[in-house]
């Protein structure tokens, strides 16, 4: 076994971490009797070999060997190795001509070229694969597919393979394995397409198990999605129950030794989601026919809407997770979804309510629905910490308190204080503060005896900047001693950001706070523009020194200054609004700017101070059009400008027409995105609203 790999330089080979003289190590790691001495060989042939998806020159050099280790049945874990190997070798390069175009000298040429060649060297041992099918080991058995569909080198073939060994497997999740890989020869095979489609079609109505037709249907979807069925959501909600009541098979048993290693711990994390039910695989299923259905809003909703009122728990969990996506990307009416998935809350199930619980605490003011479940959780829970820091808090009542307060219910005030009591407060609870407006105001004297006790050390921006926000929403004027003690003390490191943090909490209490303006003036001529900036706004918050406001302000809209520092200063005066008039023409400047958020703060700057619609409505559309993260800005001048705006209101009407979200991404998405959509929405509405009564 692996005849020759001492014969391979390893050393003058490289992987992520530098040479790859430890290579032979893994891969002899691979082969051994030792289950833990496998899974750390896999761990290391992923987070080197094959780093995120990288091929190097040792990834290459280890194809044969890796081929020579699937090929022995006498080695055991052969399916993860079969794995390892489809992610090597089934990289999608799209256009070949691009490497043809890349120049030998260029750096970008060896990495496109070892995709290219890792393709090449796995697509000619492929032959393995098809043995493969029929293995003793069913692990085996559920990767050989993929594999083959990715890989070999004759579609046709493998084709009629698969659908051939379809009527002799008997293990369920093989079976759909099978269908999934059939699904895959269509999408990446045009000439196969009709006949692999036709074939799916017939699957799906076929006497077959219920799983085996809602694998089939996925498929179908993902592959043509314009025959998706009219009644889709009847037919796989017809499956589920079926599915659900089948008869149970027997679990497999695969023993497995923990390790310390990232792929442990990710098996450990898929066997805990998956205990205790007996078909987990129908999460994988309904994600692809999600996918599939893609912008069928309404249809996923009712699909989503049946899973919740399903009997099985497994169903109603994975119906959490995928809305979860479909909330992220698509606007809809989810108001009877939210609903369900609040009932969720009470189940006895821990998973089920710690995904319900993940879930709601993303909606923000969407959570609505949810309020009254949300609030009996929080009142029948076992008594425990409710201001828990970090991920052990979705597990208890933090999730549940803080998807309350995020969505403006004031029953969180009274356990807000609660957890403000607690030794360690999630510090997302304390941005929550905000949904809740000037009821919040009782959380003021605990918010003022935490900040007190916050150490003046180089962790100072970390522990205050959630508590000055907190007092910020609440207008909390009674804590000035201790914001100017924070003001005063905060230490080098990231001092300015303290001082920002600071000064904008004394520009929102007021006259009231009078009694910092010392602290306040010293800081106009801060380095720093958004110091300074917002020294300038506290300034004339505490006494209306206009003067020395417009001339802190004004030093920073300047030729040489950067875009944030401009952005900074604009920002400032636009809060100061219609009395800093005289700053229009320094404003007017920013208009034609280069950096799309210069024009942007200075356009809605200027029509704060002067009102002059005709100079910031072409700027201000010309920056919705060009970038749309720009449009909650734009929106909340345009909201502000009311009949002014009248030439925004077709960007307005078909923003509210369109289905996906202005910032939907597919890399990924941020816990704000929902909320920064529907405040989106909102102002929309908002403008349209005046723009309506205009026309009465």
């Amino acid at each position: 076994m692996l005849t020759g790999i001492e014969e391979v330089d390893w050393a003058s080979l490289g992987h992520a971490y530098g040479p790859a003289d430890d290579v032979p190590e893994l891969l002899r790691g691979l082969a051994s009797a030792d289950p833990a001495e496998r899974e750390t060989a896999l761990d290391g042939m992923y987070g080197a070999v094959h780093h995120q998806g990288d091929v190097y020159d040792s990834t290459l050099a280890c194809i044969p060997f890796l081929l020579e280790l699937v090929a022995d049945p006498e080695v055991q874990d052969r399916g993860s190795i079969v794995e390892l190997l489809t992610s090597i070798g089934g990289i999608d390069l799209g256009d070949d001509e691009e490497l043809d175009e890349l120049d030998a000298d260029d750096e970008e040429f060896i990495p496109a070229a070892n995709y290219a060649m890792a393709a090449a060297a796995i697509a000619a041992g492929a032959d393995v694969f098809l043995g493969l099918v029929g293995d003793p080991d069913p692990e085996v058995r559920l990767a050989a597919p993929c594999a083959l569909a990715s890989l070999h080198p004759d579609p046709a073939r493998v084709l009629d393979l698969l659908r051939e060994r379809l009527t002799v497997e008997r293990d369920t999740e093989v079976r759909l394995a099978l269908v999934a890989a059939v699904g895959r020869i269509a999408l990446r095979h045009e000439s196969l397409r009709a006949e692999t489609v036709d074939w799916l079609g017939w699957l799906s109505c076929a006497a077959q198990a219920p799983g085996l037709r809602l694998a089939a249907l996925a498929q179908l979807a993902r592959c043509a999605p314009a025959q998706i069925p009219d009644d889709v959501v009847e037919r796989v909600t017809t499956l589920l129950d079926e599915v659900r009541t089948a008869p149970a098979e027997p679990a497999a048993e695969t023993p497995r030794a923990a390790t310390p290693t990232l792929i442990g711990q990710v098996r450990e994390l898929l066997e805990e989601h998956s205990a205790g039910r007996p078909t987990p695989w129908t999460e994988e299923l309904l994600r692809t026919l999600h996918t599939a259905l893609d912008d069928r809003v309404d249809d996923r909703i009712e699909l989503i809407l049946a899973q919740l009122r399903s009997p099985d728990w497994g169903q109603r969990s994975d119906a959490i997770w995928l809305c979860g996506g479909l909330i992220r990307v698509w606007r809809g009416r989810y108001d009877e979804v939210v609903r369900l998935v609040g009932a969720q809350l009470s189940d006895p199930e821990p998973r089920l309510r710690e995904a319900a619980t993940s879930f709601l605490e993303r909606l923000f003011e969407l959570a609505g629905p949810a309020a009254d479940a949300l609030a009996t959780r929080l009142a029948t829970a076992p008594q425990g910490p409710l201001g828990l820091p970090g991920p052990g808090a979705r597990a208890g009542k933090g999730g549940a308190l803080l998807a309350l307060a995020r969505c403006g219910d004031a029953r969180a005030i009274p356990l807000l204080a609660r957890a403000l009591e607690e030794r360690e407060v999630r510090r997302e609870l304390l941005y929550a503060v905000d949904a809740l407006g000037p009821a919040a105001l009782p959380l003021a004297p605990l918010l003022r005896r935490r900040l007190a006790e916050v150490e003046l050390d180089d962790l100072l921006y970390d522990r205050v900047a959630p508590l000055l926000f907190a007092l910020t929403a609440v207008r909390g004027a009674q804590a000035l001693p201790e914001v100017l003690r924070v003001l005063r003390g905060a230490p080098p490191n990231r001092r300015d950001w303290v001082r920002e943090a600071c000064l904008r909490t004394l520009a929102s209490f007021g006259p009231v706070a009078r009694e910092a303006l010392p602290d306040v003036r010293a800081l106009l001529c801060s380095e720093s523009a958004t110091v300074s900036s917002m020294a300038a706004q506290a300034v004339w918050s505490l006494d209306g020194s206009l003067a020395e406001a417009l001339g802190a302000l004004e030093r920073w809209l300047r030729p040489g200054t950067s875009g944030a520092e401009w952005c900074a200063a604009a920002r400032s005066l636009g809060a100061i609004g219609p009395a800093a008039a005289a700053s229009a023409p320094a404003l007017e400047a920013g208009l034609g700017a280069r950096d799309l958020w210069v024009r942007v703060r200075s356009a809605a700057a200027l029509w704060r101070v002067a009102g002059d619609a005709p100079a910031v409505l072409p700027v201000l559309l010309s920056a919705w059009d060009e970038n749309r993260h720009a449009r909650v800005a734009v929106a909340e001048c345009l909201a502000e400008m009311g009949p002014a705006a009248a030439e925004a209101e077709l960007a307005i009407r078909t923003e509210l027409a369109r289905r996906r979200r202005h910032n939907a991404r597919e890399d990924g998405a941020g816990s704000h995105d929902v909320h920064d959509d529907e405040k989106l929405l909102t102002l929309c509405r908002a403008a349209l609203s005046q723009l309506e009564h205009r026309a009465w």
